[in-house]
């Protein structure tokens, strides 16, 4: 048994003209509910209420400005919910609708309310439908894009797995002839790998590059994650299953406990603090707290309380965390041991600047 998100983008529920195509989630409604009959638990990221509001406004292509995606949000957003809940009663399964924005991610008593809710129609076999709520969505509480908000739901509730179903077989790399060949299996998503992602989709907000972001998410998270050719009809059995299926990303780490992911993901972060190898040791093999002595470098503007990233000297993130004191202190402190942090702020506990319990190592 297994916790599953599917997430699905316009190009997977759309038919050439690029209008809701309702073969397509018939297709998809009877796979997922196969699945729900192992005993899986089944959510769905839906992207397609813009556009399917869209054509109701008479709007030819994808809408440009905010106020014409919300609009289009508004009408689409019912339409999407009814359209899923025809195709999943024809086999007695109740569906639920879920909105999201960042904020309620970010906010931690609204993260676990968040989950709370999705976990328990999870156990009386709902499958939640979640998007974006694009109709109330600005800039400072977007998620952005289905792939990113799909890594963030499963992150959220734990998931087991994460299926993006998308119009290729999975993610392509050049091969040593300059010919795009399949990735089976990717263990670190590379600086390569997305400059070889491209730009976003057309049709949706995503594209390959998002999806990559989705897995560094996924695998910091403890989730496995696929990416999967939609009209393939079996991809999301087949991953869950374990069979061959499109790219598989594995996780970097064993599935982190509710708060760790909160930390690892659920926050924006504000700022970036650059260690030396001591500190490196110290927080990563060790379990320490994060010191003032071990800082070689912030960058940001950030507050106490804010997440940041810890990095180490080639860049490379190792961990992220609360800080515990002000851009303004940390460039005060910096590289200071703990008896000199005392002597310039009057507190030697300022000189943890992240502590463990508030640190996920990455």
């Amino acid at each position: 048994m297994k916790t599953i998100v599917v997430k699905l983008g316009s190009s997977s529920l759309t038919d050439r003209s690029g209008k809701l195509d309702r073969s397509k989630l018939k297709k998809f409604s009877k796979e997922i509910t196969s699945l729900t009959k192992k005993k899986n638990k089944m959510v769905i990221v839906s992207s397609g209420a813009i556009v399917c509001g869209s054509s109701h406004l008479g709007i030819s292509g994808k809408p440009r400005t905010i106020p014409e995606k919300q609009a289009a949000a508004a009408i689409g957003q019912s339409r999407l919910m009814h359209e899923w809940e025809l195709a999943f009663r024809e086999h007695g399964i109740t569906v639920a609708q879920i909105l999201l924005t960042r904020d309620a991610i970010a906010d931690r008593s609204r993260y676990i309310n968040a989950r709370n809710t999705m976990l328990q129609l999870l156990s009386h076999g709902v499958v939640p439908i979640v998007n974006e709520n694009d109709t109330v969505s600005i800039d400072e509480i977007k998620v952005g894009d289905n792939d990113t908000l799909s890594a963030l739901v499963a992150s959220l509730i734990g998931a087991d797995m994460l299926v993006l179903l998308t119009d290729v077989e999975g993610f392509f790399m050049k091969d040593e002839d300059g010919r795009p060949a399949l990735v089976d299996e990717v263990n670190e998503v590379t600086r390569e790998m997305e400059v070889e992602a491209g730009r976003p989709s057309e049709q949706g907000t995503g594209g390959m590059i998002t999806k990559l972001q989705a897995a560094k998410i996924a695998m910091d998270s403890g989730i496995t994650m696929i990416i999967a050719k939609s009209s393939d009809g079996k991809s999301i059995s087949a991953a869950a299953s374990g069979k061959k299926c499109g790219t598989r990303f594995l996780p970097k780490v064993s599935r982190l406990e509710s708060r760790k992911r909160w930390l690892a993901h659920g926050l924006p972060r504000k700022g970036i603090l650059t260690i030396d190898g001591g500190a490196e040791t110290a927080i990563t093999r060790k379990g320490g707290s994060l010191l003032a002595v071990g800082v070689l470098r912030a960058d940001g503007e950030f507050s106490a309380g804010d997440a940041v990233s810890v990095v180490d000297e080639s860049g490379k993130e190792v961990a992220r965390g609360l800080i515990n004191n002000s851009r303004d202190d940390i460039d005060r402190i910096k590289g200071l041991k703990t008896d000199a942090v005392a002597e310039v702020l009057g507190d030697r506990s300022a000189a943890e600047v992240v502590h463990r319990d508030n640190m996920v190592i990455l």
